[in-house]
């Protein structure tokens, strides 16, 4: 009976599983997740932040509406670009999805680059709520006018180079919110993230390519985006009445070819700084991905790494003694 009582509380503690594929931008965590997603009956959780807005397409590289459809895909197009999601907003939706995905019994793999939203799942965050203060933001907007992004984003380096390490200076919104936690609590932004343990047993894959490869796939990229009317995509969204000035407009790509759609600047020279944020941003997203993290198992782009993956979440699966539908 004890042994019984015991299988039972050890049954119940068993975490539903969660596969994560990251990696920097164009390193291909799409192509990889979409035939892992097909061979082993799981369904998709982006976890991009720019996948999140309509309209925002070419630019994004989202994946296109035929990838979709081989694969169930989540959290794609669920906001307008003048609805700007909070990374609270973001946790909150995802572990919704997450769950349904478990009731279907299917497996969810969490597929993206952006590193806070796969941080906050994976590492269990317990975000503080915004307190609105008007006047701080009023300030902190008028001070951003005054002395521009990049000035604005060394104020908060000096303060807290943690927080400023993980934040594009380009990234206002984000910016102004670290430096809003910062006066409204007199902590440091980046300290304000308690943690709690995950509600699911996660297994993070790595994709991974040499920094050289890397920038050439981004430079090849972006001129295939805009071969495939990308300025037109800016455009269309600017006809719409989505500012230039709105925080999801100032992204990489949208940011220049709104530049350039307003005369400020040449073509060519919005592709050259595209490339340019691109490099700068992938840097970055080294900051959030670290090779010598223990929770990430890294697979090499060179070398099958859709089998590769494949290999490592079945004997997961396998050692975890799941079954989940196909899985089993």
């Amino acid at each position: 009976m004890h042994t019984e009582n015991r299988q039972l509380a050890s049954t119940q503690k068993i975490k539903p599983p969660l596969v994560v594929i990251l990696g920097p931008t164009a390193v291909g965590k799409t192509q990889v997740s979409i035939q892992v997603a097909g061979s082993l009956s799981a369904e998709i959780v982006s976890a991009d932040s720019r996948l999140l807005y309509t309209g925002m397409d070419i630019g994004t590289a989202k994946p296109s509406p035929q990838e979709r459809l081989m694969v169930p895909h989540h959290l794609i197009d669920v906001s307008t670009p003048d609805q700007v999601w909070s990374l609270a907003q973001y946790q909150v939706a995802a572990i919704e999805v997450i769950n349904s995905i478990h009731q279907r019994n299917r497996l969810p793999v969490l597929v993206g680059g952006t590193g806070q939203y796969i941080h906050a799942l994976t590492q269990g965050w317990e975000i503080p709520p915004a307190v609105p203060n008007p006047s701080l933001r009023q300030a902190l907007e008028h001070w951003l006018a005054q002395i521009g992004s990049l000035a604005l984003h060394q104020r908060l380096a000096v303060m807290d180079p943690e927080a400023a390490a993980t934040i594009d200076p380009s990234n206002t919104r984000r910016t102004i919110r670290a430096l809003e936690v910062i006066f409204t609590t007199g902590q440091l932004f980046s300290a304000q993230k308690k943690r709690n343990a995950p509600p699911f047993a996660i297994l993070q894959l790595g994709i991974m390519r040499p920094r050289g490869e890397l920038y050439q796939r981004v430079d090849q990229r972006i001129e295939q985006m805009i071969q495939a009317g990308f300025v037109n995509e800016v455009q269309q969204l600017h006809d719409r009445g989505y500012s230039p000035d709105l925080p999801t407009m100032s992204a990489i790509g949208y940011g220049e070819m709104s530049s350039y759609l307003s005369g400020a600047c040449s073509l060519d020279d919005a592709v050259t700084q595209m490339k340019r944020r691109t490099r700068v941003f992938i840097r970055r997203q080294a900051n959030w991905f670290k090779f010598h993290d223990p929770a990430i198992h890294w697979i090499t782009a060179n070398h099958a790494p859709a089998a590769q993956a494949e290999q490592y979440i079945s004997q997961w699966l396998n050692m975890r003694s799941h079954s989940f539908g196909t899985l089993s």
